[in-house]
């Protein structure tokens, strides 16, 4: 960590100051503004959010490693390294959908939950760190299906980490959309089942609909597009498909992000294959 350096630096400047103010009052301030790091960090979260709906996992990877958390601020840290976190997660879940699947998804999610712990490490309080670090561990479960014990401890790391996000925030559209996929894929005796998978993307959508602007750009607030995609695609594959039901939800997930990579060039026409076979 840097807190030493930084705190070094800080009294040696501020010596400096003393040592020379009368010349520094006629000189122009060259220290960085308070806001520049928050500010740096904005532009490449924005680049980041872009780069994840392109799918463009060189660009993800290239930009984790730009985004530099200001060690002297805890709460900015905090979300910087939720971003970097974020830039890995998905940098993992877009690699799903490729072909070959890369070779790298399990050390991408590894990075990620890295970051997501350094992140907590900040702000202990933040859900959305959890959220996104019980997602990691659940999709390292996945990858680790032929070693079961393996698979085990991983989930032993996801469940905690979402029973915490779902006592303290449990209208968290990000949550919700989380859960989708494991009440998707758990029997019916554990809380599971596809329908069960729709309540939670049906109430997620009803809650970021009506929920206020976020106003700062490093507070986590995508679902709205997420939560479409997955309904979409839970409505392509459920026991009895509905297709055009499908087909709208793609379809409005893509007038919110019109470059989504995954919905646009593949869950798409996912959908209109599936029409054309039952015409």
């Amino acid at each position: 960590m840097l807190r030493a350096a930084v705190f070094s630096a800080l009294f040696a400047m501020a010596t400096l100051d003393l040592l020379t103010s009368a010349t520094a009052q006629s000189q122009p301030d060259a220290r960085p503004h308070p806001d520049s790091a928050r500010a740096s960090a904005i532009r490449v979260v924005e680049q980041i959010k872009r780069a994840d709906y392109e799918g463009d996992g060189a660009a993800l990877k290239r930009l984790h490693d730009e985004l530099n958390p200001p060690h002297d601020d805890k709460m900015i840290a905090s979300r910087v390294f939720y971003w970097r976190g974020f830039a890995l997660w998905r940098r993992a879940i877009n690699g799903f959908n490729e072909s070959p699947t890369p070779k790298d998804l399990e050390e991408d999610l590894n990075g990620a939950v890295a970051d997501f712990n350094d992140s907590l490490a900040y702000d202990a309080t933040f859900v959305e760190s959890k959220i996104a670090e019980g997602s990691c561990f659940g999709y390292l479960a996945y990858l680790n299906m032929k070693d079961p014990a393996r698979m085990q401890e991983q989930i032993q790391h996801s469940s905690p980490l979402l029973k915490e996000a779902m006592a303290s925030d449990p209208d968290n559209p990000r949550l919700l959309w989380v859960l989708g996929p494991i009440r998707w894929s758990s029997p019916p005796e554990r809380g599971g089942g596809q329908d069960k998978a729709f309540d939670l993307y049906n109430r997620g959508l009803d809650i970021v609909r009506k929920q206020a602007a976020v106003s700062d750009p490093l507070e986590p607030s995508w679902g709205e597009p997420e939560l479409l995609m997955s309904r979409a695609w839970s409505n392509l594959h459920r026991t009895a498909p509905d297709l055009k039901a499908a087909q709208n939800d793609a379809e409005a997930a893509l007038v919110l992000v019109p470059y989504w990579h995954y919905v646009r060039d593949i869950l798409m026409p996912q959908i209109k294959d599936a029409q054309a076979k039952v015409r």
